[in-house]
């Protein structure tokens, strides 16, 4: 019986998901290459089960996904004002980002999870304003491009 236990956890052990990564993602007025309104990464790579945390570094922003623009089994998230938001990414795919309060400026980003941009469809076709839609359809091509180079 003592074996059989030994042998149950050392088998959890090994099948336990590697540690999740947090990525900090600031909301900022400005970046340090002379961007206004912006999350200081615009496309940000992650694997499924890593956390990314949106801070609001400057008063004034949030961060929310786009409705219709990420993947099937990833939950939507909508950060209040001037609010920290963690989300845990739990599928594959991209998800569009936008800071409410700036999405007609261009304040958008897109998260792309486990290098999968098979939604990419999807989400270009999702309802997003402004020059946000602009810069997320830069950062979907730009997600492909990386995602092609990878495989």
């Amino acid at each position: 019986m003592k074996k059989l236990m030994l042998s149950a956890a050392a088998a959890l052990a090994f099948a336990a998901p590697a540690w999740a990564e947090t990525i900090e993602i600031e909301m900022l007025n400005r970046t340090e290459d002379g961007r206004v309104m912006a999350f200081s990464e615009e496309l940000i790579e992650v694997e499924v089960g890593d956390i990314v945390r949106f801070v609001p570094t400057d008063k004034g922003h949030n961060a929310q996904s786009v409705k219709g623009a990420l993947p099937e089994g990833q939950e939507a998230f909508k950060g209040r004002i001037n609010q920290e938001i963690e989300v845990e990414i739990t599928a594959p795919g991209l998800i569009a980002v936008i800071c409410q309060p700036h999405v007609t400026v261009g304040m958008a980003a897109l998260i792309m999870a486990g290098g999968d941009v098979s939604n990419a469809d999807e989400v270009l076709d999702a309802r997003i304003r402004g020059k946000s839609a602009d810069k997320i359809e830069e950062l979907v091509a730009e997600a492909r491009e990386k995602a092609a180079a990878e495989s």
